[in-house]
């Protein structure tokens, strides 16, 4: 097959069509260079201003300011649920966790094998269908800090606003949504994000962290686990995903050529409409996994009548080129993963195939 389908993978996920078509020009002799993309050394001069020029979009597309300091890591969003307690959780001290879905559960499994973990709020009586209220947290105002999910790429369940924490440190794992919309990075102690749903391919972590938290990192960590010295070896402590960063850069310039964070947020917005309004408009055909008011832009999740069902719309859309389209194997039913670089045009295919599959099995 040469022809690319729309791929609703919740990740490894699409990627815009420009990037991928500069990245196969570049496989074989980065332009200047001579050499591919994938050999070049990451102590050279070509991969130096890469990195550097992908450091400098990030900053510029969610105005970090200069007291943060931009890391391009390994190990996924998973080596951050380690790396996150390890280097901010204060000796004896405990952190406050907000649990929404199943990558919040196992961010506080992780955080529990270094010290103390409270749970400030779970939504898991509701199925993880919403997130709390603001008045529903329990913070330590003593706590080392405060762990929440942004967006909750199983349950399809995102935060709409971040909870206030006062002046404990907040950090976010917002693999899922990272640059879906504006992001207020001054909220923040810590985001970090895989980036293989919004930014890149598997490979790399974004991890973007206030200075003043780099003192905590403890002297006994191991070195590939200490945010301080890849801080200050500028993410260069040992050989970085070389390739993933270059498609980063090439990514961040597609963003920024679409309008930025704000035009990607309302182009985020009518794409998540057009399917929860087919969902809605089934009278209960179809059934919504999220609350409304914490349905997610990038994950849309629901349920059909009988699991039969769901199966034969899994295959009966992939013969339609609508790939990816199988819940994950903890929940089951459907989930459509619609990240930034997702065509609207598959939005619409799939709203489509909805509404015609409900008309002959409904």
């Amino acid at each position: 097959m040469t022809e690319r389908i729309f791929n609703f993978s919740a990740g490894p996920a699409v990627l815009p069509e420009p990037v991928l078509e500069e990245a196969k020009q570049d496989l074989v002799a980065l332009p200047g260079v001579g050499m591919s993309v994938l050999e070049i050394s990451h102590r050279s001069r070509a991969f130096d201003a890469i990195i550097q020029g992908c450091e400098a979009d990030i900053r510029g597309l969610a105005a970090i300011p200069d007291r943060y300091r931009v890391l391009f890591l390994q190990g996924g969003a998973s080596l951050q649920f380690s790396m996150v307690p390890m280097n901010l959780m204060a000796p004896g001290g405990t952190a406050d966790y907000i649990v929404t879905g199943s990558w919040g559960k196992k961010a506080v499994k992780e955080a529990q094998k270094v010290g103390a973990v409270h749970i400030a709020a779970s939504t898991e009586a509701d199925n993880f269908s919403r997130v709390p209220a603001q008045e529903e947290l329990k913070l330590d105002p003593q706590a080392s800090y405060v762990h929440f999910t942004t967006n909750e790429t199983i349950e399809g369940v995102e935060w709409k606003t971040s909870p206030s924490t006062g002046a404990v440190p907040l950090v976010a794992d917002a693999s899922s949504d990272i640059f879906c919309r504006p992001l207020d990075v001054s909220r923040y102690a810590l985001v970090y994000a895989g980036a293989q749903k919004n930014l890149a391919p598997a490979g790399v972590t974004l991890v973007i962290v206030r200075d003043d938290l780099l003192v905590r990192s403890p002297k006994s960590l191991p070195s590939m686990l200490d945010y301080s010295i890849h801080a200050k070896e500028k993410s260069l402590y040992n050989t970085p995903p070389v390739f993933a960063i270059y498609v980063m850069s090439l990514t961040l310039k597609w963003l920024i050529g679409q309008g930025g964070l704000e035009a990607m947020a309302r182009r985020n917005e009518e794409k998540a409409a057009l399917l929860y309004d087919a969902i809605d408009a089934s009278g209960g055909w179809y059934r919504p996994h999220a609350k409304p008011d914490c349905r997610s832009l990038m994950n849309v999740t629901f349920r059909l009548p009988s699991e039969d069902l769901e199966k034969t719309f899994v295959s009966d859309a992939a013969g339609q080129g609508l790939d990816g389209l199988k819940g994950h194997r903890s929940v089951g039913g459907i989930r459509a993963s619609i990240y930034n670089a997702f065509p609207r045009k598959g939005v619409e295919a799939l709203a489509g195939f909805m509404k015609e599959f409900q008309r002959r099995n409904g």
